[in-house]
């Protein structure tokens, strides 16, 4: 590949990353909105349980642990770029399995709230509840595909540019979503009980 060509290879890439970066304030602006919705509907209980009465603490610390620590094994992927591709795949599926467990645990407490008949059209506090966890829950998920489609796809074409710029999309959208879920646990989890 010629010098000129690879320049403007490189040039695209670097759009690709723009791009995502708007995508990704786009996706501020919509849990903004979940977040203000929220602190307005949080007193809107209906005369239905609080946050104090249904939030366990200690369970959302042990869902928070397990995020952030993906968070760093997603890093480590990035900069495992210039290792083995088998380094990379490894801090893939470590990703992958932390983002799992953390999913099972919001269904988890998704499922006892509704059993326990607090669901999303008891009040109006629960229904924001629902919908901002639920919402960063459909993100995680979605991380989730991403991270088989991205293995696969380094799996079959192996370290080439198009994957590298992937893997480093996928890097700003998964701390993102860490830092999303850190606002999610203060103003959610930790306003509730308060």
């Amino acid at each position: 590949m010629s010098s000129e060509s690879l320049k403007h290879y490189n040039h695209m890439e670097s759009n690709k990353i723009f791009g995502f970066w708007i995508y990704l304030m786009s996706d501020c602006i919509i849990f903004a909105i979940l977040f203000a919705t929220y602190v307005v509907m949080i007193n809107n209980t209906a005369d239905g349980p609080t946050g104090k009465d249904i939030f366990e603490l200690p369970f959302v610390l042990i869902e928070t642990s397990l995020l952030l620590l993906s968070s760093v094994t997603c890093g480590m992927s990035v900069v495992s770029i210039n290792k083995k591709t088998s380094n990379i795949i490894f801090w893939l599926t470590i990703t992958f399995l932390l983002g799992l467990v953390f999913i099972g645990m919001e269904f988890y407490e998704f499922y006892n709230l509704i059993k326990q008949g607090y669901g999303p059209n008891k009040s109006g506090f629960l229904s924001s509840f629902f919908t901002v966890v639920g919402t960063h829950g459909i993100h995680v998920v979605c991380g989730l595909i991403w991270i088989l489609v991205l293995v696969f796809q380094i799996l079959v074409y192996g370290k080439n540019i198009n994957n590298i710029t992937r893997i480093m999309c996928f890097s700003l959208f998964w701390h993102f979503l860490d830092i999303i879920w850190i606002l999610v646990f203060t103003i959610v989890y930790l306003m509730g009980v308060i």
